[in-house]
């Protein structure tokens, strides 16, 4: 069995298990706001069943669609800056460096476009479900096998791939691809590798976890993108397995803690957050891994990856919703609703504006108050 269907095998197993054994979502509790917000404004898109990452890069929001649709919003008002029809629907994106935005198609074709228009693609030899990286003048592009190729964000030149040796299984799911100053961050099973981004050679090594199990499925750890960045201080997701941070100055892993969880964490300069299996809340000290608090009361409400919002943390869920949770405590401070859809990708912020993507394609924008 070749990487690419154990990658699919192994998704698939877990899904089904999750949606054949997962309890019913827990009632949402009243909530009294202790914090105003509102929503600012809304705007449409196709439907989203990708792993979609929205890209925000100089007050715009960098977004894509399942039939192709990839835009630009102005992230203060909404306003459309540019919409283009990329050809093949989509599978990965978005990647922005605020010129040029790249996304792979579901025919594994890279495409990248500046100001809405194609100015090159190019095929990729397998499925890509991480979004690209666009950095430097450089485009990185991570396949579903973990192999990491660049190009030249301006002609489309190939430069060069990097493939370490590692487990046969890889995890169907958005994964890590980062920068940092003038190194290359890259997720490969429960590493977080450092590289030069010039020529592709490794720097460093960091192991988040060590993968345990008896088998390649139980030992399935990949790093879960995006990657929470706090200055040098990098907070990622080890699939189901822990959560971690490192310090990509040199590599250092500053603390890991296990537990499981499936979604990215967010965080802020003292705290990080995240959602575990089983969608109970904690948030962490960010220097330490201490737990600073955890509750429960949005159990199996399939949480989305959170933002945090000066004193607010933010999870969306498979109803839209948007809780509000005292970034301190984990208190209840605000509830707002989008379409009724699932937030299809993780939460953003841009600015003073928090926003949203929902499933059926609905992008909206809030602003705390």
């Amino acid at each position: 069995m070749n990487i690419r269907l154990l990658a699919a095998v192994a998704a698939a197993v877990w899904l089904a298990g999750c949606a054949a054994d997962r309890p019913p979502p827990a009632p949402l509790e009243t909530v009294q706001a202790k914090i105003a917000g509102r929503q600012v404004w809304s705007a449409r898109i196709g439907k989203v069943s990708f792993p979609l990452e929205v890209m925000a890069r100089g007050g715009r929001l960098y977004l894509a669609a399942d039939d192709g649709q990839v835009l630009a919003l102005d992230a203060t008002t909404g306003a459309e800056a540019w919409r283009a029809q990329v050809a093949g629907g989509i599978a990965a994106g978005v990647g922005s460096d605020g010129r040029f935005a790249a996304v792979v198609t579901r025919a594994n074709d890279l495409v990248v476009l500046e100001a809405g228009r194609e100015v090159w693609r190019t095929a990729q030899p397998g499925p890509v479900v991480t979004p690209p990286l666009v950095a430097g003048e450089r485009v990185f592009v991570m396949g579903s096998d973990r192999i990491v190729r660049a190009y030249d964000a301006l002609d489309g030149r190939y430069l060069w791939q990097f493939k370490r040796a590692g487990d046969s299984l890889t995890l169907a799911q958005r994964g890590v691809l980062a920068a940092y100053q003038d190194t290359l961050l890259v997720g490969q099973g429960a590493k977080l590798v450092a590289l030069d981004p010039t020529v592709g050679t490794v720097r460093w090594e960091a192991a988040v976890t060590n993968p345990r199990g008896t088998n390649e499925i139980e030992r399935l750890a990949d790093l879960v993108g995006p990657i929470n960045r706090v200055g040098a201080s990098y907070c990622v997701r080890a699939f189901q397995s822990a959560t971690g941070c490192v310090d990509a100055t040199n590599g250092r892993v500053q603390w890991s803690q296990l537990g499981g969880g499936v979604e990215a964490v967010g965080g802020q300069a003292d705290a990080i957050f995240g959602a575990d299996g089983s969608d109970r809340v904690s948030a962490r000290r960010r220097d330490k891994g201490d737990l600073l608090w955890s509750h429960e009361r949005l159990l199996n409400r399939q949480l989305s990856a959170p933002a945090a919002m000066g004193t607010a943390v933010v999870f969306g869920d498979f109803e839209g919703w948007l809780h509000f949770m005292d970034a301190a405590t984990g208190q209840p401070v605000l509830r707002l609703g989008t379409d009724g859809s699932r937030i299809a990708a993780p939460l953003v912020v841009e600015g003073t504006t928090l926003v949203a993507v929902t499933a059926d394609g609905g992008v909206f924008a809030f602003r705390p108050e």
